[in-house]
């Protein structure tokens, strides 16, 4: 075996992911699962996290599923507090769960606002920040936020959801100011529109969808597996020197 899968490799690591039960987060379980890591995998389907427990054992890892709502206060803190009961301590936080309510600026609700925030923005602060006193006591670790290209390009008619995301890509670079120096990697990933359900319900319509694809060079959208291997790359000691960094998996669309 070539050094090189030594390097992607997460053996012995614990990682928690949210937004677990489907689509990025799903795909980025069995992905980290693969590479070697026990899974703590948070949300509110519990069919979904039955599924994604199933996946991760069939892969030879523990996973212990975890319900718990990212949008209230107390369901981040519940979420971290019983991952590091099962574990001890946690080694990659994935921060992945979010909404995207559409709607544009003039119209836009203060209830649908709040809600974004809370779930793309605030719950990623409440995780880091009761997971990290463990990096810390362990030597280092890894923070991948899952935010978007929509947090560096403006869209028409995700006011929230863009001024979150631009929130967690600066949240990111906080983060990297007062934890790097404890040989904690943070950084963000940036997809484009990535065919999960909740990017089938905001894009699938030809309508909507096609004028944005054909703002890509790369001529498509994502797919999940693409993301969460850009997880596993900042997951692993791979990355180690990489850190506040925002990771485009765009197809280039920021390019033009």
């Amino acid at each position: 075996m070539g050094e090189w899968t030594k390097r992607f490799g997460l053996k012995g690591k614990h990682a928690l992911v949210t937004g677990a039960s489907k689509g990025i987060g799903l795909e980025t379980c069995k992905v980290l699962a693969d590479a070697g890591a026990d899974i703590a995998a948070v949300g509110r389907d519990r069919e979904g996290l039955a599924e994604v427990k199933a996946a991760v054992e069939a892969l030879g890892r523990r996973c212990v599923a975890i319900s718990a709502d990212m949008a209230t206060a107390d369901g981040p803190v519940k979420a971290a507090h019983d991952a590091l009961a099962y574990f001890g301590h946690i080694d990659i936080l994935v921060n992945n769960a979010g909404i995207a309510l559409i709607d544009r600026l003039e119209d836009a609700k203060v209830a649908d606002w709040d809600a974004t925030m809370a779930v793309n923005l605030r719950a990623p602060f409440l995780l880091a920040r009761e997971v990290v006193p463990g990096m810390i006591a362990h030597g280092g670790g890894k923070i991948i936020n899952i935010s978007s290209q929509a947090g560096t390009v403006g869209l028409d008619g995700l006011v929230a959801y863009c001024a979150s995301k631009g929130g967690l890509n600066m949240l990111t670079k906080v983060m990297t100011v007062e934890w790097a120096k404890h040989n904690i990697q943070i950084n963000t990933v940036c997809p484009t529109v990535i065919l999960t359900p909740m990017g089938a319900q905001v894009w699938g319509k030809p309508e909507k969808g096609d004028p944005m694809k054909a703002k890509i060079p790369g001529g498509r959208f994502g797919r999940p597996q693409e993301v969460a291997d850009a997880v596993l790359y900042l997951a692993s000691s791979a990355s180690d020197m990489v850190c506040g960094h925002d990771l485009l998996v765009d197809g280039g669309y920021t390019a033009i």
